[in-house]
């Protein structure tokens, strides 16, 4: 059986870290705020919120929740992103996406202030990521894998790394960061010719496509290490992740290990958001 990289330990060594932080801004007046902006009722957005609200107040933070009908005009939903930017109460931004098709989202993004954009959606969060320089924040995705990765002790120095799916949110993201860990990537898609050669030989690979169990035994190989970012629901409403779990599992032998779905990444995301939180609201301080 492949070990399994279960979210719950990787979560609670992140929140060690933050619980003395969290009180060293207590002890100053400081209570780490987060926005939500919804526009609409997507019932994945709401569930995630219910998970980022549950997981703030156990840690201590503070949320303000900005909801919009999925009929807003742009100007509206602009109109809360400058609130949000221009309270100094407020730390950090979560705003779900994507946002209706009427919106331009990429402006929605860029609008939102780096030092608030603790989910790296915006093109300056975006660039620094891509260049490597440390300044803002990364996909709240992107770094729980590889927060995963570190907690396990699994070394990415040297390894070959497939990374299925190539969106900003976290395909690209994930690769640039991995290449800044001096692996050697790989960044697969729906173009890709005969994507599964690809992954049979890496060390490490990274199914984020959002396509319920679309990666099957063929693409996977012994001993290898799997992150599977995807959060779907099959056709019998079951949650799932984008890899086959039960038919994957066996061929990655007792060497190899996956992340499951649920149990695996999606709560570590959340922490990490919760962590960026609190990273916003100490370079407050500063």
């Amino acid at each position: 059986m492949a070990k399994l990289l279960t979210g719950k330990e990787v979560s609670a060594a992140l929140v060690d870290d933050l619980a003395p932080r969290i009180e060293r801004l207590s002890a100053v007046g400081v209570t780490p705020t987060l926005a939500i902006v919804r526009v609409g009722v997507r019932p994945d957005d709401l569930s995630y919120e219910r998970t980022a609200c549950k997981r703030a107040e156990a840690l201590g933070l503070a949320v303000r929740r900005f909801e919009l009908p999925a009929d807003a005009p742009q100007g509206e939903l602009e109109a809360v992103i400058d609130a949000v930017n221009a309270d100094d109460g407020i730390h950090g931004c979560l705003m779900f996406r994507p946002l209706p098709p009427s919106m331009d989202e990429r402006a929605v993004c860029d609008r939102l202030a780096p030092e608030k954009d603790i989910d790296g959606i915006g093109s300056a969060s975006l660039a620094g990521v891509f260049a490597d320089t440390g300044e803002g924040f990364p996909p709240a995705t992107a770094r729980a894998c590889l927060e995963t990765l570190d907690f396990y002790d699994i070394p990415v120095k040297g390894k070959r790394v497939v990374v299925l799916g190539r969106s900003l949110v976290i395909g690209r993201p994930v690769a640039m960061m991995l290449l800044a860990r001096h692996a050697t990537v790989t960044l697969a898609h729906s173009r890709t010719a005969d994507a599964a050669a690809h992954t049979r030989e890496a060390d490490i690979v990274v199914c984020a496509t959002g396509r319920a169990r679309a990666f099957g035994p063929e693409y996977f190989a012994p001993g290898q290490t799997v992150l599977d970012v995807g959060i779907n629901f099959d056709e019998a409403g079951n949650l799932c992740g984008d890899v086959d779990f039960d038919a994957v599992e066996p061929v990655l032998g007792p060497e190899g290990a996956i992340t499951p779905v649920p149990r695996g990444l999606g709560g570590v995301t959340t922490t990490v958001t919760m962590a960026h939180v609190v990273q916003a609201a100490e370079a407050g301080q500063r």
